[in-house]
């Protein structure tokens, strides 16, 4: 009986053996990333091993494990991606940082990139022109502005001559300032919202006879801060939150019409949405001034100073490289099954599973350390009454 036993379990060791290194090297050659892996799906395969191996018979466990084996290797996406010839995709945000990386590499792989710029004579256009092929065309767009949004949907409708927008990737954003909830302005919620989310529905409204017309993708570059609570970030993050949920219900909208839908939920990179030092001098004068004098006595001078070096410490700690956030916004793009979300950079996908997975408490917990706000100073009036609890 035990002999029979060994060789059971040696065949389902071989089984295993062969069936995981197939599985990593699909993996691997078509750069899967961990959460489209089905990490479910092998824990699943453990379990039906281990019954199959102590409850069923040895010809019949070993068929139900092989089958489940390929079933889950048949799964497992496949890096298809569509020819690139006769692609025309609009970029909003390409005067810097992501949105000008985008429309470069994109321009690199032979898409017909319409750029759009805040500022047609800028730097950031002046490079795009210099740097790319006569592909490549750059679109006067600030998204808060609706005539401007028509007279782009015309030009980019005359350029096409009557063929469809193959896809509109939504990177136009803003995070304003980096402070508690209580102490941003309402006209700083007003402009995270008007930039990131009413912004892309309008440019998503005025374009979409023209992505249906293609069976286009439709992609939304939202954030982590999209569906986990950042600290401090209460109008960036409400706004990337009703972009995720516009993206989500745009996807089910979209279906018939063959469009697909993506949202893209990168972590910290290094783009030009932190501020200059400038900027953010007087923006932090502009928030202490219009403060409620109770307001600013609760909190206390040197509470509020601390959010100076906010910003810096965040474009420190985050990456240069944005190499995972064009490869996601190119897979979904282009591949022939794109996923519907993509969560590119260090821990963009590890800190959403724990907010959904686990207590509130491990999620704070691990929020501190990533975030660093864990700092020692309160505000003022916490401090004072901490103060007298000790004394009493």
């Amino acid at each position: 009986m035990a002999l029979v036993q060994c060789e059971s379990l040696l065949l389902y060791c071989a089984v295993s053996a062969v069936f995981m290194g197939s599985a990593l090297h699909k993996l691997t050659k078509n750069k899967v990333k961990i959460e489209h892996a089905c990490v479910f799906g092998l824990l699943s395969l453990l379990i039906v091993a281990l019954v199959c191996f102590y409850l069923l018979s040895r010809s019949i466990g070993l068929t139900i494990f092989i089958l489940s084996c390929i079933t889950y290797y048949i799964s497992i996406p496949v890096r298809d991606m569509l020819p690139t010839k006769d692609k025309a995709v609009l970029i909003t945000g390409c005067d810097s940082g992501l949105g000008h990386a985008l429309a470069k590499h994109l321009d690199e792989l032979g898409v017909l990139v319409f750029a759009s710029v805040l500022d047609k004579k800028g730097q950031g256009a002046e490079e795009l022109r210099r740097i790319c092929s006569s592909r490549l065309s750059i679109i006067q767009l600030d998204v808060t502005d609706s005539e401007q949004i028509k007279a782009a949907c015309s030009e980019i409708k005359g350029r096409l001559q009557g063929e469809g927008l193959w896809g509109i990737v939504h990177n136009a954003g803003v995070i304003g300032y980096i402070a508690d909830g209580e102490l941003l302005p309402i006209s700083l919620y007003k402009q995270c919202m008007d930039v990131n989310f009413f912004g892309a529905a309008h440019v998503t409204k005025t374009f979409l006879p023209l992505l249906r017309k293609a069976k286009g993708r439709l992609i939304c570059i939202s954030s982590m801060a999209g569906h986990v609570p950042i600290p401090r970030l209460a109008a960036y993050a409400a706004s990337k939150a009703a972009l995720t949920m516009y993206c989500a219900v745009m996807r089910q909208d979209l279906i018939k019409w063959g469009v697909q839908v993506a949202a893209v939920h990168p972590s910290g990179f290094k783009t030009n949405i932190f501020d200059s030092h400038e900027n953010l001098s007087s923006q932090n004068r502009n928030i202490l001034d219009s403060l409620m004098p109770d307001v600013k006595e609760d909190y206390g001078e040197e509470y509020l100073e601390t959010f100076k070096d906010l910003h810096h410490e965040m474009f420190a700690t985050s990456s240069s490289d944005l190499t995972p956030v064009l490869e996601d916004v190119c897979h979904a793009l282009l591949a022939r099954n794109p996923h519907f979300s993509y969560t590119p950079g260090r821990f963009a996908h590890f800190i959403p599973c724990l907010f959904r997975n686990f207590p509130l408490w491990v999620y704070d917990h691990f929020a501190k350390k990533i975030f660093q706000i864990h700092r020692n100073i309160l505000p003022r009036s916490l401090q004072l009454s901490q103060t007298k609890n000790c004394r009493s």
